[in-house]
């Protein structure tokens, strides 16, 4: 936002653009405009100054053709974009006038899967901008400004970059000189508080508070709490929550899952075991009398989850993932005792006639990952030796070569 009432050479400058008198009637500034606008483009090799005044939008007739621009008011709004010229008063409000939002502050907090199961507060110190209290952001000891040379006050400036022959973009900026505000103080007239930013820094304790069942990338919001500016809307503090990797636990939505591996004997005979949960409280998990686990089984136990949002007295369920662990061998007392309380094994049922018929293999262990690797390695070098046989195969081989 800009506050300075644009000068008598200003309002003149804008008529001449456009080639009508200040007398000009609202159509007849509407149809010079839309003539200047054709004529000035950048596409078509116009005048850049002029096409950047042009580029203001149809708005800004409305205020030429007021009864001088000095006493005009309103909001001359760009075609793209929204940024907001504001003639008036400096101080004062003016009618169309728009408030900036300022830009939300973002940090992400890392949280463990302990503090989204109880609950936790953290505290946390950060430093913002805050309007300077001895000149209530205005930046001088007397409150005056001057229009930025650098921009003419706008706050922009318009650069142009060539893209080609006869093909030219015109790009626009915040001004350097004044970082976009249009207006620049003198020295020495300076605030001694805030040195001219018309802010100073605070640091500021936040309080941040991560409620039972919150979710990893939730967002926690302390509205207004980031940098402060002069005519901006202050806006929010945002902490997103990062969720660190659990060492036993494994989280999805609003149930947990564990891993645990048994042995050969506790997936068959029965099995117990101590779990100790995200709150310390210890679990008893035991099978069923009689139960035989499978491998790659699951398990689930009700209410010991994690709990729901803003419903902590609800909880999903826990999932326990049994593996499995055979031996590597069994030496033949162990087959023949495990043969003697195991069902029979189909293969025992074989006739030795239905054996001699049949021609013994040997079985080897396989690493599939490595198995996969190596068949695509094999699978390319063929590819590459039949692209080797097409004829003028060698041709190419020998023009890469040269």
């Amino acid at each position: 936002m800009f506050g300075r009432a644009p000068k008598k050479s200003d309002s003149t400058r804008y008529y001449e653009i456009l080639g009508v008198s200040k007398n000009a009637s609202q159509d007849d500034l509407k149809k010079a405009y839309k003539k200047a606008a054709i004529k000035n483009h950048p596409d078509k090799g116009g005048d850049p100054e002029k096409a950047f005044v042009i580029d203001l939008g149809l708005d800004f007739l409305e205020i030429l053709s007021c009864v001088g621009l000095e006493r005009a008011c309103g909001g001359v709004r760009r075609g793209m974009g929204d940024l907001c010229f504001s003639f008036g008063n400096s101080r004062g409000s003016s009618r169309g006038r728009r408030q900036r939002r300022g830009e939300d502050v973002v940090h992400p907090l890392k949280v463990s899967l302990e503090d989204l199961y109880l609950g936790t507060s953290k505290k946390l110190s950060l430093s913002r901008n805050v309007i300077c209290s001895k000149c209530t952001g205005k930046g001088s000891k007397s409150g005056a400004s001057m229009k930025c040379a650098g921009c003419q006050g706008t706050g922009m400036k318009v650069s142009i970059r060539h893209l080609g022959p006869s093909m030219i973009q015109q790009m626009q900026h915040p001004c350097n000189e004044c970082k976009g505000t249009g207006e620049t103080i003198n020295d020495r007239d300076r605030c001694p508080q805030c040195k001219g930013e018309k802010v100073v820094q605070e640091k500021k304790v936040l309080e941040v508070i991560v409620e039972k069942g919150m979710q990893n990338g939730q967002k926690i919001t302390f509205p207004g709490e980031a940098d402060e500016a002069p005519d901006t809307i202050t806006g929010d503090i945002v902490f997103v929550l990062q969720q660190k990797e659990h060492p036993k636990f494994r989280r999805k939505g609003e149930d947990l899952f564990v891993e645990h591996t048994l042995s050969l004997t506790e997936a068959l005979c029965g099995f117990q075991f101590v779990l100790t949960h995200l709150d310390g409280r210890q679990l008893l998990i035991k099978s069923n009398p009689g139960e035989v686990v499978k491998p790659d089984s699951y398990k689930a136990i009700n209410d010991e989850g994690m709990p729901m949002y803003q419903r902590p007295f609800m909880k999903g369920k826990l999932y326990i993932h049994f593996t499995v662990e055979f031996p590597d061998s069994l030496n033949p007392d162990q087959v023949k005792a495990l043969e003697a309380v195991l069902p029979a094994k189909p293969s025992s049922q074989l006739t030795d006639m239905e054996l001699d018929e049949c021609e013994e293999t040997t079985l080897h262990d396989v690493n599939m990952e490595e198995e996969t690797r190596r068949k695509q390695q094999q699978q390319a070098q063929e590819a590459y030796d039949e692209d080797d046989d097409m004829p003028g195969g060698a041709q190419r081989v020998q023009c890469a070569q040269q």
